[in-house]
């Protein structure tokens, strides 16, 4: 029995069944949105199976490690500039240098070409850079897995980070006999956008500047610190919300994402990084500068023992579990009820339809965002001026 994908929100779209085949029977083709999906050549397929034993995109994903709860902490780089070119507080750049300098490989989210998002491979710090920071598109790992389990094979140590589906079907692909030198980091995943939808609306910024982007930063800290959310793209300063007003809508989010059965906190990683949204309830002046702040879910004793020897680099709070839940710690996000209107006009009228039709924030939306910033700074400066 082989692979079939009888509703597309069964495939998280990782591309482990291709590799796996041994018969090369597996092609990953594209949809209109330009997300891949498996499609099997009867000519070439043996029914051996694999396919799909290899594919942990199941409710019943191996969480045979785990701890019965995990174990919640806030954290901050102490180096500030690893700090600002984060997302978060910078514990991943605190992880991938210890595996860097302890003889291993990393394996994260970077660009290729004129910034299409993929997994690349890392074996100096200075190439882990790349691999920070959120990417609002979903990364394709789909030459990825033989990598992975080469380095393996050769005895080196590696860590592999990325959305909870790709970390759960890396573990599945590698299997338990080669897990022991594998460290698995996944992130509390909203939903992974359309790598097409990026590409036009690159295109699209740049037809309209008339130059080429040069540099993509999709939460810009620096400028406009950490709560607020907003992408940046350099060519002559120009700066926009509009893609990001799209994430937050959730319009272009893969159709598996709806239905994540990963939305929990019994993951299929060894460690778990995200916002620390609420950190002011574990300790009132962690993130007082609002540059930051990483929440961080030890759901394995490996995972517990590889973030302690971070520590020396940085600022690390104990928090409680109750005081570190979020809506996707919860539940998946919920499929939005113009999304099949969204995906149907955006293949049958373009991206300038879309542009207009769906990324122009009202009159509501831009007063709800401007007083929702004036009382964020409000409250930052209280406590500035409280703990101060």
């Amino acid at each position: 029995m082989n692979i079939s994908i009888k509703s597309k929100s069964q495939c998280c779209g990782c591309g482990a069944c291709k590799s796996v085949c041994g018969t090369h029977a597996i092609t990953m083709v594209e949809d209109g949105m330009g997300f891949k999906y498996p499609v099997v050549n009867p000519d070439k397929c043996t029914d051996c199976g694999l396919c799909l034993k290899k594919c942990d995109f199941i409710p019943e994903y191996s969480k045979i490690d785990n701890f019965e709860e995990p174990l919640a902490f806030g954290a901050r780089h102490k180096d500030n500039e690893e700090l600002m070119t984060s997302r978060s507080g910078g514990v991943f750049a605190a992880l991938a240098d210890k595996c860097i300098k302890d003889g291993g490989v990393v394996y994260g989210a970077g660009f290729k070409g004129h910034f299409r998002v993929c997994h690349k491979r890392a074996t100096t710090v200075n190439e882990t850079k790349e691999f920070k920071g959120s990417k609002y598109v979903q990364s394709d790992t789909e030459d990825i897995f033989d990598a992975v389990k080469a380095d393996l094979k050769n005895g080196l140590k590696v860590l592999f980070s990325g959305t909870p589906c790709q970390v759960a079907n890396v573990k599945a692909f590698v299997g338990p006999k080669l897990r022991e030198n594998l460290f698995l980091v996944d992130i509390i995943c909203h939903g992974v956008p359309s790598p097409k939808f990026w590409k036009d609306y690159l295109n699209y910024l740049e037809a309209k500047e008339n130059r080429k982007v040069s540099n993509v930063n999709f939460r810009n800290k620096e400028k406009y610190g950490w709560t607020s959310h907003k992408e940046s793209f350099k060519y002559e300063g120009c700066y926009t919300y509009t893609y990001t007003y799209t994430f937050y809508k959730h319009y272009t989010f893969r159709d598996s994402c709806y239905e994540c059965p990963f939305c929990n906190t019994h993951r299929p990683s060894d460690l778990t990084l995200g916002d620390f949204w609420g950190w002011e309830k574990t300790n009132p002046t962690f993130n007082l500068d609002d540059k930051g702040c990483s929440l961080i879910l030890c759901n394995t004793p490996k995972g517990l023992k590889v973030f302690k020897e971070t520590w020396e680099n940085l600022h690390v709070i104990t928090a409680a579990l109750e005081d570190c839940m979020q809506t996707h710690l919860k539940k998946p996000t919920k499929r939005p009820e113009l999304r099949e209107k969204f995906e149907n006009d955006y293949n049958n009228k373009g991206f300038d339809y879309i542009i207009k039709q769906y990324c122009r924030e009202t009159f509501f939306e831009r007063l709800r965002k401007h007083l929702g910033v004036a009382k964020r700074k409000a409250i930052q400066r209280y406590r500035i001026f409280k703990y101060k």
